[in-house]
């Protein structure tokens, strides 16, 4: 486990000065301290904070050999209170984005399995490297589908499986694989194999992503439970490409029910997360899709224990995190949000339950109501390792928000932002955009929101809109500002709060 340094005091941090005053000219409480507090003081660049933090909510796999390795695409499962999750593991000991395992019951404590549950070949096998899949119950058995990538091949890309007796342990069946159909024309993107199984149908269903003159599409196949006659089941969804743009992939389908509908959710290549809806698990899919979360939240897969559902995926990183122009590597941290009816067909991502419990309240450093006007900084909380905020704001003509002090420069700030078309963030005070999702906001109206942030790894929930996930590094240990541009901005019920975790 990582060892921390130094677990703070911190007064430490403010040095004995005077904290800024609320708008209006009120004092602003004094910041309260806890021994739970981290000293950031010591960690100068945005690359020492980031070693130094204990991911709880955003698990990370334990650096090998000093060398940290990230989550890539998830595969979740649920049986008897466990979430099992599988990643692509991206770096550190993994060879080719072989399979490791990390489990958890409460998406807070999680337990990482060290050794890969599936390696990707060390030789010229289909299964060269690997790629997404997912995990089945048929009886007494897990069959694990994945698939199996070699770019050497002429068939770049099958779907294969591996077969165990417990979702921890799983062995390849070797000469057992389903090759794209004819039909489609290509065979080189045809991957991310998700499971169902009807015991009493005795049938296994796939959803496959692939691509088909040039459009990309999500398949159905099926086999009897004991892998025997995979079938092509023809397109259950086509990109709507004027909504979602012209991706070649719809990469990690997956398929869940809430209440009488049926969604199919996708991450369209190296962009969003998106969903669509049916009558039927396997009906065409025709509604047109909408948004998720913006492109930093990816590669989502839903689990459920009967009574909640979760969308689990990871969190996009930088590849230095003192950059200050992207955020586009692949693979990062684990992220996991819960899914809840928007009330009118439509389907949400909200917090998961445990992040906005065992909490313990702190002093704001600008008080709970702030009127920003337009051009100014209002420092209002404190950036802890981890923490949340909640309160209510007004849409006004312009944007609003929160900026983040990354070096003391002003024009170096970072923003997560509202306006009445768009939740966002950017870098170098808004020159800089990094994600974004579309937002439908009504001047004048007030809605309530909540922020969490863990690390470098952020969400804003705003009521009644799709979540937006943030990286924002080298802010720890910081006053963040609330901010108006093009016009004022009104916040009430402000509170902040920090763990018990």
């Amino acid at each position: 486990m990582k060892t921390w340094k130094k677990l703070s005091m911190l007064a430490v941090l403010l040095g004995g000065l005077m904290l800024f005053a609320a708008c209006g000219g009120e004092t602003a409480p004094v910041l309260d301290t806890d021994p739970s507090d981290k000293d950031f003081s010591e960690y100068r660049t945005a690359g020492s904070q980031e070693s130094a933090y204990d991911y709880k909510f955003n698990f990370l796999p334990e650096p090998d050999k000093g060398v940290q390795g990230y989550v890539g695409d998830t595969m979740p499962y649920y049986e008897d209170g466990t979430y099992y999750i599988y990643y692509l593991k991206d770096g550190a000991d993994s060879y080719n984005h072989s399979v490791y395992l990390t489990t958890t019951q409460d998406f807070v404590h999680y337990t990482e399995k060290q050794d890969p549950v599936l390696e990707s070949d060390h030789g010229t096998a289909q299964d060269a490297m690997i790629g997404t899949g997912s995990v089945v119950k048929v009886g007494q058995k897990y069959y694990f589908f994945y698939t199996g990538h070699n770019d050497k091949r002429d068939t770049h890309e099958t779907i294969m499986v591996a077969e165990g007796s417990s979702p921890t342990e799983f062995t390849k069946k070797a000469g057992w694989e389903i090759q794209p159909d004819t039909s489609l024309g290509q065979r080189n993107d045809f991957r991310d194999p998700q499971a169902y199984y009807d015991a009493k149908a005795d049938l296994i269903t796939l959803t496959v992503t692939a691509s088909q003159s040039g459009t990309a599409r999500v398949l159905k196949y099926t086999l009897n439970g004991d892998l025997s006659e995979p079938t092509y089941g023809g397109i259950i969804y086509t990109n709507d490409v004027a909504t979602v743009g012209n991706v070649y992939n719809l990469e990690c389908s997956d398929t869940f029910q809430i209440g009488d509908k049926w969604y199919l959710t996708f991450s369209a290549q190296d962009g969003t997360l998106w969903y669509t809806a049916a009558d039927t698990q396997y009906d065409p899919y025709s509604a047109t899709p909408k948004p998720l979360d913006g492109h930093l939240f990816y590669a989502a897969k839903h689990a459920s224990d009967g009574t909640n559902t979760y969308m689990i995926g990871w969190s996009r990183r930088s590849e230095s995190p003192s950059s200050t122009t992207d955020v586009k590597a692949w693979a990062g941290n684990l992220q996991v949000q819960k899914v809840v009816s928007d009330g009118n067909g439509g389907i949400r991502l909200a917090p998961v339950d445990a992040y906005t419990q065992n909490t313990k309240e702190r002093n704001l450093v600008s008080g709970s109501s702030v009127e920003v006007q337009d051009g100014e900084f209002v420092e209002s909380f404190r950036c802890f390792e981890r923490y949340m905020v909640t309160g209510k704001f007004t849409c006004g003509k312009g944007e609003f928000g929160f900026a983040f002090d990354y070096n003391g420069r002003a024009e170096k700030y970072k923003y997560v932002t509202v306006s009445r078309e768009a939740i966002s963030l950017s870098f170098n005070r808004g020159e800089t955009p990094i994600t974004s999702v579309s937002a439908t906001l009504t001047e004048g109206q007030t809605y309530s929101f909540t922020f969490i942030q863990e690390g470098s790894v952020g969400v804003l929930y705003v009521e009644g809109q799709t979540a937006l996930t943030v990286r924002i590094y080298g802010v720890s240990g910081k006053n963040v500002m609330l901010y108006a541009k093009g016009g004022s901005a009104q916040f009430s019920e402000l509170k902040q709060f920090t763990y018990t975790y």
